[in-house]
């Protein structure tokens, strides 16, 4: 599935990180967890439950 990793870099106001990372920390996960999290739940809702056949038969096609 999932086999290499890309780094992805945003910008947020320095008071809502604190307040994210806090967050993190009382439900024991990285932030950089609950980002994933976050963007596999966005994912889903939006293409729906299937979306790992689409997008990683997608990333197949693209190495051929």
């Amino acid at each position: 599935m999932e086999q290499r990793t890309a780094r992805l870099t945003l910008l947020i106001d320095p008071k809502k990180k604190a307040t994210f990372e806090k967050l993190c920390s009382a439900d024991d996960v990285t932030p950089s967890q609950m980002v994933r999290k976050l963007i596999r739940d966005y994912i889903e809702e939006k293409l729906g439950p299937d979306w790992r056949d689409e997008v990683f038969s997608k990333e197949k096609d693209s190495h051929r």
